[in-house]
């Protein structure tokens, strides 16, 4: 994510969406939610759509960055489905319950896999 970030010429504050990987997977998911906390900072707004698609394996990376540049498009963030408790570790901003709506510039979709195979990407708004 830093190094997006870098390359984009961007700062933690510029993103303001954050498409996560998210597999539902306790310890994993909590590696991530640290990472975004640690990288970006708690203010951006946070989903995960595998919550209504389920794991499209490899496809999964496509569809995040499609889905992140329809939230920067539409200015609409979906909620995270099926998510009856974020962990009292997670201090993110996890879209749950209804979308969300707002004007943000930027975002960042994560892909990640097996064995550290990670991509982060930044998308942003073209005035």
């Amino acid at each position: 994510m830093r190094t997006a970030l870098r390359d984009a010429e961007l700062e933690p504050s510029d993103i303001g969406h954050v498409h996560a990987h998210a597999t539902s997977t306790p310890g994993g998911d909590l590696a991530e939610a640290d990472a975004v906390a640690k990288a970006l900072g708690t203010h951006p707004v946070v989903t995960a759509t595998k919550s209504m698609t389920g794991h499209m394996l490899g496809a999964s990376g496509a569809f995040g960055a499609m889905s992140a540049l329809l939230a920067l498009h539409h200015g609409v963030v979906p909620a995270t489905r099926n998510l009856d408790a974020i962990d009292p570790r997670i201090h993110l901003d996890v879209v749950n319950g209804e979308h969300r709506e707002g004007g943000w510039d930027a975002a960042l979709p994560n892909s990640f896999g097996f064995g550290g195979h990670n991509v982060s990407l930044i998308l942003k708004r073209t005035p």
